[in-house]
């Protein structure tokens, strides 16, 4: 017979009650976003290949940021990029996953993310990756290797806004147990494109069940999703 699993511990139950009392995340998202979509975009934007950031090469904007107030994020995030479109079939998987950059707060967020392509821009086999810094997007790694993953399907070119709120959920720790996610991809394919949420622990279903649920209500999604353990 199996045994169920441990309960939320106190310390973890307590850390979301407070993130259910203060979920100010959003309005300063919101703040930094207007800001950001102001700005012109710098040459040769369209140029750019999949996953490469844009670099003005002037330092205008490493002197602009010093002017700026930065808001830390509680962590800090690495986004990686996987095209293995034209790669050998033969190469082992997770081999041509690599790290873009890695961000700690808001401002360096948007600026990174009106820097990189949309999903619906991606080539057909991409998946981009949004992460805990220092856990790689591989069911491999040690904190992925006893998790699962939760998946929303929409169809081709659906997938910026849905992408975009769960970033900002996820970064912005509205989720009651945030420590439990490991970070989210989203995936292009022929005919469809996925955004799914990694977890941590699968046996904790009470933490799984909560996620799952909260993402729905963030991205007011009204249809079922689906989750995979790894």
């Amino acid at each position: 017979q199996t045994s169920p699993p441990p309960p939320p511990s106190p310390a973890l139950l307590a850390r979301a009650a407070r993130r259910r009392k203060a979920r100010d995340f959003p309005a300063a998202a919101a703040g930094m976003a207007e800001d950001t979509e102001t700005r012109p975009a710098s040459a040769g934007a369209e140029e750019r290949e999949e996953g490469e950031i844009a670099d003005d090469g002037d330092g205008s904007s490493a002197a602009a940021a010093g002017r700026i107030t930065a808001h830390p994020l509680e962590n800090a995030w690495t986004f990686w990029f996987d095209n293995p479109q034209g790669k050998s079939r033969q190469v082992a998987w997770g081999s041509t996953i690599h790290p873009i950059h890695t961000f700690s707060t808001v401002e360096d967020f948007w600026g990174l993310y009106n820097n990189i392509h949309n999903p619906s821009k991606l080539n057909v086999g991409a998946d981009f990756h949004c992460f805990k810094n220092k856990i790689e997007p591989k069911w491999e790694d040690p904190i992925c290797a006893n998790g699962g993953k939760w998946t929303i399907s929409c169809g081709r070119g659906k997938s910026d806004t849905f992408w975009l709120h769960k970033l900002l959920a996820m970064i912005g720790e509205q989720f009651d147990f945030g420590d439990e996610i490991c970070g989210a991809v989203v995936s292009v394919r022929q005919k469809q494109e996925r955004v799914a949420i990694w977890t941590k622990n699968v046996p904790y279903f009470i933490y799984q069940i909560s996620i799952g649920k909260q993402w729905k209500e963030f991205l007011d999604y009204k249809d079922s999703i689906g989750f995979i353990v790894h």
